[in-house]
């Protein structure tokens, strides 16, 4: 049996990988070493170059996944910073910032990157489309409580389970997963 490596701590990143490549027959293994992260405009490059340190130290296939947020009304911001913009801003303090703003779509940007024990590197990278509530609901998460996926436009990704949006965030690691098994070819 395959196997494929994950690089995070985020269980829900671990789940959506397993929901996809156990229908390919590949294994889900976990690397939860921390790496230095790249400061980048490109969750792509941040991704690829945490998995390239992964696999050279571990001599396995890595898939890392980073995430963005674009925003229309700030030109795409906060982008690959998301995480320090979650951290130190409360999302009603976000909805303030966006009380006039009319523009409040944007996107958030899955990137993907697998990289075998050789050192090749594919990248993947999608966009779901999204727009900010005007009130914070749900009860997980701090931005999570006013982020609206355009698919499920009635409930913030607060308002829903890790369960509900695997689809959403798996569709890179089923890319990967097709990908192992043409190598294998």
């Amino acid at each position: 049996m395959k196997e494929i490596y994950i690089l995070t701590k985020n269980p829900g990143k671990i789940l959506a990988a397993e929901s996809v490549f156990s229908r390919f027959g590949i294994t889900v293994k976990n690397i939860s070493k921390n790496y230095s992260e790249i400061q980048s405009l490109s969750s792509i490059e941040i991704a690829k170059n945490m998995a390239i340190e992964a696999a050279k130290e571990f001599k396995v296939a890595v898939v890392r996944e980073d995430h963005s947020i674009c925003l229309n009304a700030f030109s795409g911001m906060p982008g690959p910073f998301m995480s320090w913009f979650d951290e130190k801003m409360p999302a009603e303090q976000l909805l303030g910032l966006l009380k006039n703003a009319i523009d409040r779509e944007g996107y958030l940007e899955l990137a993907a990157a697998y990289v075998r024990p050789d050192g090749k590197v594919k990248e993947f990278v999608y966009r779901i489309p999204i727009f900010i509530s005007e009130e914070a609901r749900g009860s997980k998460g701090n931005w999570d409580k006013i982020i609206i996926l355009k698919e499920k436009p009635t409930k913030t990704i607060g308002e829903t389970s890790e369960e509900e949006n695997v689809h959403i965030w798996n569709k890179n690691y089923e890319n990967i997963a097709k990908e192992i098994l043409k190598e294998d070819k």
